[in-house]
């Protein structure tokens, strides 16, 4: 794999990060930003901003219906201020496809806001990604 696919808007990630011990979960907020590159928002009180800023690395990795199957290995190369939440952008030492013929993924993680405000706040906070781009 050379470059990342495009995938849906509101597919979960899993973002794995160094440290102590592998630390992973679950990323809602990740948009491509380049054939190489992911934005991933991630609230200032989560422990694994924290991680990635005292050591980079990382992992993310994309399960998705239409046979998206990829980590993206790599680490945290910048933090920006988007809003609600810090904007990491993430760059690749390496793409790895999981696919393979064997089998077909016929769905990704189905999730939905169930409160009116978290919906606007995930809303701005695309937004605020996507200025970042």
């Amino acid at each position: 794999m050379d470059e990342l696919p495009e995938w849906p808007e509101g597919t979960v990630a899993v973002l794995s990060t160094a440290g102590d011990a592998p630390h992973a979960i679950p990323v809602s907020l990740v948009l491509r930003a380049g054939p190489r590159a992911v934005l991933l928002g991630l609230a200032e009180r989560r422990e694994s901003l924290a991680r990635l800023r005292a050591d980079p690395r990382c992992e993310v990795t994309i399960l998705a219906a239409g046979d998206l199957a990829f980590t993206l290995a790599g680490r945290a190369v910048s933090f920006h201020d988007a809003g609600p939440v810090i904007g990491v952008r993430v760059e690749a030492r390496e793409l790895i496809d999981h696919n393979r013929p064997t089998y077909e993924i016929e769905g990704g993680v189905a999730w939905h806001w169930t409160d009116a405000e978290a919906r606007e706040r995930d809303a701005e906070c695309h937004d605020a990604l996507r200025r970042l781009i």
